[in-house]
């Protein structure tokens, strides 16, 4: 397997890389970004148990990770150096499970996969969470008995103009629409966005338009393109496009499991695992209408989390199963992937960049 080229270029940039400590995972990695791109693992940090999703605070630089245990937790922690200091001790969200957790405004939001809900905690002005929670739980259930028997939030994120939050639901096929009361904390439902039944939604990620929302399914190979109304509050699900599952093993099933639009909105990235590949998807012609132009080995197992650097020109994808980090070069005109380099990380969930 290749690696960087082991020369640390510092460019003062740094990626935290989340993993699994109950999969044999070391917690939080901390890596130097060099003038390639490559990565260069400093430290580990192994205080958060299941760090399955991180976030960076834009105007801190504070770090924030979910704790993806039964009594679900956040942590904040200070990036010094190459280490990294908690602010305070672990808050429970409220619920079980926590895949995914981000910021709005001065409240950190927290999807909970085994319970079933989302949830909003206070920012104290030093940056650390504060309890107690304030949890929506969702209701209903879909027709696969085993992945859909109740609820199972996988993902929260707040709409481009800031206004609502978006809750994406595997367990009941359906995104929710949320009205944020920002002084409590508050959510509630505003309108919800059946999606195919079965199909098991897992991820969106909105154009930088903000007007056009991709949702990838997990139980079935597809993604939903969906016209987003800010002012409203109203997601439409205009059409389906099939996620290509191109490498899967006969009689295994594909699970995709992150979309992820570039800066400049020009191209869409899916990873798939079962099939354990990355595709590229075209949406120059038009953001509606995403045409696959590229199929690339994801250089591991189990691709879970994907990232597009902040150039456009580097896609990261956390490969769980295998234990790696890669990252590969991303044409600018063609969109096409060539992988560039990896690095060994246990039961890699999640990868963000300072």
């Amino acid at each position: 397997m290749e690696r960087g080229n082991g020369a640390d270029r510092s460019t003062g940039r740094w990626a935290y890389i989340g993993s699994f400590t109950t999969g044999g995972g070391g917690g939080i990695t901390v890596a130097a970004v060099d003038a390639d791109g490559a990565l260069v693992p400093r430290t580990t940090v192994s205080t958060v148990p299941n760090p399955s999703s991180l976030a960076l605070a834009p105007d801190t630089g504070i770090l924030y990770a979910a704790s993806d245990t039964e009594r679900g937790a956040v942590v904040a922690l200070r990036p010094e150096g190459d280490g990294l200091t908690p602010l305070g001790p672990a808050v429970e969200v409220g619920g079980s499970g926590p895949a995914y957790l981000c910021l709005a405004g001065d409240r950190l939001l927290t999807a909970h996969y085994g319970s079933g809900g989302i949830g909003s905690l206070p920012v104290r002005p030093d940056g650390s969470p504060a309890g107690p929670p304030v949890v929506l739980a969702h209701q209903g259930s879909g027709p696969d008995p085993e992945r859909q028997n109740g609820p199972h939030a996988h993902q929260v994120l707040p709409s481009p103009g800031g206004r609502w939050v978006l809750s994406v639901d595997l367990g009941t096929d359906s995104v929710r629409v949320c009205a944020l009361d920002r002084a409590t904390g508050a959510l509630r439902v505003h309108a919800e966005t059946p999606l195919r039944a079965g199909s098991g939604p897992r991820h969106l990620a909105f154009h930088p338009d903000g007007e056009v929302v991709y949702v990838l399914h997990e139980l079935e190979p597809q993604m939903t393109v969906c016209r987003w109304e800010e002012a409203s509050g109203r997601l439409e699900a205009l059409s389906e496009t099939a996620i290509d599952t191109t490498g899967l093993p006969e009689g295994e099933r594909a699970y995709p499991s992150v979309v992820s639009v570039a800066p400049d909105g020009r191209f869409l990235r899916a990873a798939v695992r079962g099939s354990d590949r990355v595709l590229t998807f075209d949406l120059a012609d038009d953001v509606e209408k995403p045409q696959l132009v590229d199929v690339v080995d994801c250089g591991g197992s189990w691709p879970r989390d994907l990232v597009t650097d902040a150039s456009g020109l580097r896609v990261y994808v956390a490969n769980e199963w295998s234990g790696t980090l890669t990252w590969f070069d991303a044409d600018p005109g063609t969109g096409r992937l060539s992988r560039a380099g990896a690095v060994d990380v246990p039961a890699a969930a999640c990868v963000v960049f300072s």
